[in-house]
């Protein structure tokens, strides 16, 4: 059914399937029975009806109609920047799945603020959304309480939250993909190796830091906290960081270093071409979650990648799981299954950014 776009009074005048079914002087039953495409419609009826729905661009009242059904069919999900190649591919992954399902994603980008976190949570739950995809940036736990305890599902991806109960949770290893990068540049004969790393608050920032201090000491290299900078995931912070590195070279040499998200790798990236250096013969460069598939950047970066269709994919089975468990007691099926985090596994992408074996 296609609707013209109607202007002056017309526009502003309201009509709902009561004035529709009165002008007719047919049934609201009617009216509904059409909208909704249902049988036992006489032929006539059904194109007068829809000739009125057509003159005065007739939309279904979703809210009324949720409200009557108990159900939206919406699923929220926020995440720190929609720009980054991650979380893109998360919520193409997660929207294949739930759209088979007949669910649709609404999504909110929370710029990494922790007000704006608050707020699409709050814009979430008023828009009865009936599960939440969270990749949480705040340490504030209190928003959660609404969705806890009105027994509405909530799966974190990317960062954990400091909650005391059990939750749902698919990830990758992030202790471990530091790992795979900075054995990578050892390997290559890289001791000397400074890390931009992400926000300490965030339980990514955190344990990406942690493995690369636990590699530096596994393999007998001493640490050194003038090589570790601490960016916020932005562009700006990782030039910063750079520079900051960059700058302070000749006190505190480096040959190596590993950035911790997309953005900062852009924005190092610019820092040490703008300091005229040259990559992999003079700074070698790994990266976390680095996105090029245009392959225009040259030399190519080396980066860990995760398998972010299948974390969205394995997100939104999860949810369907709870919601089917939530729709159905537990008489009528099996227990509910325990809360879970699902690791997944990071693999790393080796190209010209981090060189060939690096001569002392």
């Amino acid at each position: 059914m296609s609707f013209k776009y109607l202007k002056g009074k017309e526009r502003k005048m309201f009509f709902n399937l009561k004035s529709i079914a009165k002008e007719l002087n047919v049934s609201v039953s009617t009216v509904s029975r059409v909208v909704n495409n249902k049988d036992n419609v006489n032929e006539e009826t059904r194109a007068r009806v829809l000739e009125l729905l057509n003159k005065y661009n007739y939309v279904p009242n979703e809210v009324a109609r949720s409200l009557k059904n108990q159900t939206t069919n919406m699923i929220g999900i926020i995440v720190p920047d929609i720009t980054e190649g991650f979380f893109a591919q998360i919520i193409k992954g997660a929207d294949q799945i739930l759209t088979e399902n007949g669910y649709f994603l609404i999504f909110c980008d929370s710029n990494e603020c922790e007000i704006k976190e608050k707020h699409y949570m709050e814009l979430l739950f008023q828009k009865r959304v009936e599960a939440l995809v969270l990749a949480t940036v705040s340490k504030n736990t209190k928003p959660l309480r609404m969705y806890i305890d009105n027994d509405i599902p909530v799966v974190f991806i990317d960062n954990l939250p400091n909650l005391s109960e059990s939750y749902d949770a698919v990830l990758i290893n992030n202790a471990k993909a530091s790992a795979l990068a900075v054995q990578h540049l050892i390997s290559n004969g890289h001791e000397r190796i400074a890390i931009i790393a992400g926000s300490q608050s965030e339980t990514t920032g955190y344990e990406r830091l942690n493995g690369y201090i636990r590699t530096l000491k596994s393999n007998g290299i001493e640490v050194d906290e003038k090589l570790i900078k601490y960016g916020n995931y932005k562009d700006d912070s990782g030039y910063r960081c750079m520079k900051e590195l960059i700058q302070n070279k000749r006190d505190c040499d480096f040959t190596a270093v590993y950035v911790t998200s997309e953005k900062m790798t852009l924005g190092a990236l610019s820092a040490i071409r703008e300091e005229g250096l040259c990559i992999p013969e003079d700074l070698a460069v790994a990266a976390c979650d680095f996105h090029d598939k245009s392959g225009l950047i040259v030399p190519g970066i080396t980066t860990i990648v995760q398998p972010e269709r299948e974390i969205g994919s394995l997100t939104a089975d999860l949810i369907i799981r709870r919601l089917k468990e939530k729709k159905f007691s537990v008489k009528e099926t099996e227990q509910e299954t325990a809360k879970q985090t699902i690791l997944l596994e990071p693999g790393l992408i080796i190209k010209e950014s981090s060189g060939t074996v690096y001569k002392r």
